[in-house]
């Protein structure tokens, strides 16, 4: 039996609750449960403020793109590939490229659903290069990590005074 890894299909704009739908039913009425475990169409809440009211709303994160967590093996292919509204696997060439251990958490933490803290392999005092966001290439080093939050405290330099800043754990790299 092969591994269970998570697979990106595309699908027809505005079809991803219903290939969903459809999926589920042919994992069930095709006796696939062993070999097809999940599907999603990644959500997640947005605050929308309309005519002064605030309200949430869910909101496709990826448009025309569905999730399946499957063993891929022909017959498993097959029932996703030629599910009504399914134009196809997400990959180069024939062979679908199944995400990341860290590309799945990442959409599931995005989602809210799992609880799945990052992996840290920082210390304190350890100089980092910030790598996303408006203190991008800059250099600090570490006073604070919050592995519950994702979150930590970087004193970097800014016009020749050290300044505290707190970012995402995903938005620094080692040097």
């Amino acid at each position: 039996m092969g591994k269970k890894d998570w697979y990106v299909i595309h699908t027809y704009a505005g079809y991803e609750n219903k290939v969903k739908t459809n999926l589920d039913k042919r994992v069930e009425s095709m006796e696939m449960k062993e070999k097809i475990f999940r599907v999603l169409v990644p959500m997640e809440k947005e605050i929308e403020i309309k005519n002064g009211q605030r309200r949430t709303v869910m909101r496709k994160i990826f448009p025309g793109y569905v999730l399946v967590e499957m063993i891929l093996e022909d017959d498993s292919w097959y029932v996703v590939r030629n599910t009504p509204g399914v134009t196809g696997f997400v990959g180069s060439g024939s062979r679908p490229i199944p995400l990341t251990e860290a590309e799945i958490n990442h959409i599931l933490r995005q989602m809210g659903l799992t609880d799945a803290k990052p992996r840290i392999n920082l210390q304190l005092k350890q100089q980092v290069r910030v790598i996303s966001g408006p203190f991008n290439n800059f250099i600090g080093s570490i006073e604070e990590i919050n592995p519950e939050r994702g979150k930590l405290k970087l004193s970097v330099s800014l016009f020749g005074r050290e300044t505290p800043v707190e970012l995402n754990l995903d938005q620094v790299e080692k040097l």
